[in-house]
């Protein structure tokens, strides 16, 4: 046999025996590949490259970012990584709306490699906690949907809203100073939530465009990826070609929704009268909506919307495979049998919904299958609770094995096995950083 014929026989074999390793997720890259993405080309295919653990994801208000918490949530369980989860004291948030710093992290969850929990974004302090290759990802809303669901959110809580008569939106937005007080509690979900959840002045007048141009190439350099939630799918497009990750890793369900009560509907004069209110957070929509069509673009059109079928698809799958061969019904909290599945409420006057697992799940299922139908739809305070367990377990499970002269409990990190194709490279001197600017984008 001559040298050609071994040679091509060695490559078959080799093929097959990959097709055969990696399955499922193997198959979707090689169908997105045969359409000539630019970037699929330029990447190997999933498995082959190590997935990229280190993230910090800014979790904005009423953006979708709870269905992105998940997400990472599960990929950290996944892959044994270590979740910055706040203190105590703090609840499930890092003590917001005060300014983030390291204080609020839980000893037991130090090291991070991911940090997911809503905070008013403070770079320094965020540098110092997380590695320097850290990929710094976050969430945008169009401003007129954003305020209308603040507005029907908060209703209770802040004290902007709560003075309206009638809890009317039109009465706000046609004399809004006469209700909005810029230092009292609860403020920032009345104006420019987005610029305050990124650590930016909500209160600078629209006139000021410098100081809006300046705070966008801020948020600019910070951001390998600014999400948009109107355009979900194809953000986890991106995400997953900045990451490398796989088909599994972006798979999702939407949570922390309201019912279609809960909702209305704005005329186009309400929503500029929004967008005139919030005009840091307008500013910011529109850079950064154009931002992502043009790295969408870098793809191709037709690589984007394959890629997006394909994760729609599989997500069709997962879901039927849970919720017993059939699409999830959403249901009010009174509905839903399971407590740890029912979704925080934060009135009276707005119904939030979440889903029910099947009570013959466990049938044909294994314990594994399982827990990751369960993970999938359990909500934030829940799952929050359940991961910080989880790594107080195993952090105090380390720490009896550690010699007796490495006796502080925070700056010794948490040994991990990860996954071969997993592994994530950490500093040499600890875990801050000192960059300034994002890491590159993969894409």
């Amino acid at each position: 046999m001559s040298q050609r014929k071994i040679f091509l026989v060695f490559v078959a074999i080799s093929t097959v025996s990959l097709l055969l390793h990696h399955g499922g997720h193997l198959n979707w890259t090689m169908e997105a590949f045969h359409l000539g993405c630019p970037a699929l080309r330029s990447h190997p295919a999933p498995g082959l490259k190590p997935k990229h653990a280190n993230v910090a994801f800014l979790k904005t208000h009423k953006t979708a970012s709870t269905t992105m918490q998940n997400l990472l949530f599960r990929f950290a369980e996944r892959n044994n990584l270590t979740v910055a989860l706040p203190v105590q004291a703090c609840g499930h948030q890092f003590c917001y709306p005060r300014s983030f710093t390291s204080h609020f992290v839980h000893p037991q969850t130090l090291p991070p490699n991911i940090v997911t929990s809503h905070m008013r974004f403070n770079k320094a302090e965020m540098q110092r906690l997380m590695p320097n290759d850290t990929i710094y990802v976050t969430i945008l809303r169009e401003p007129g949907s954003m305020f209308e669901s603040l507005f029907s959110y908060y209703n209770q809580y802040c004290q902007s809203f709560k003075r309206v008569p009638n809890g009317s939106l039109e009465a706000f937005l046609e004399e809004p100073w006469r209700y909005y007080r810029p230092d009292e509690k609860d403020s920032m979900y009345a104006r420019n939530t987005l610029t305050f959840d990124l650590g930016g002045d909500k209160d600078r007048p629209a006139t000021d465009v410098a100081y809006a141009r300046g705070f966008l190439a801020e948020v600019d350099r910070v951001y390998s990826l600014v999400m948009i939630a109107e355009y979900f799918d194809e953000s986890l497009v991106l995400l997953r070609h900045l990451l490398s990750w796989d088909l599994d890793d972006i798979l999702y369900v939407k949570l922390n929704m309201r019912t279609p009560s809960s909702k209305r509907s704005l005329t186009p004069g309400l929503a500029s009268k929004i967008r005139s209110w919030n005009s840091v957070d307008a500013r910011l929509y529109d850079h950064f909506n154009a931002s992502l069509w043009r790295q969408l673009s870098v793809l191709g059109a037709a690589c984007v919307a394959r890629e997006v079928k394909l994760l729609q698809r599989a997500q069709g799958r997962l879901m039927k495979s849970c919720f017993g061969g059939r699409m999830p019904l959403q249901r009010s909290a009174a509905q839903i049998q399971n407590k740890d599945l029912r979704p925080w409420q934060p009135s009276g006057k707005v119904d939030i919904v979440g889903y029910d697992l099947p009570v013959n799940l466990s049938r044909g299922f294994s314990s594994q299958a399982q827990e990751l139908c369960l993970k999938l739809i359990m909500p934030e305070v829940q799952y929050t609770r359940v991961l910080l367990r989880t790594q107080s377990l195993r952090y105090r499970r380390g720490y009896q094995l550690r010699p007796a002269q490495q006796s502080h409990p925070i700056q010794q990190p948490i040994h991990t096995t990860l996954p071969r194709h997993l592994q994530v490279q950490r500093p040499a001197s600890g875990t801050g950083s000192t960059a300034t600017s994002k890491p590159a984008a993969g894409t």
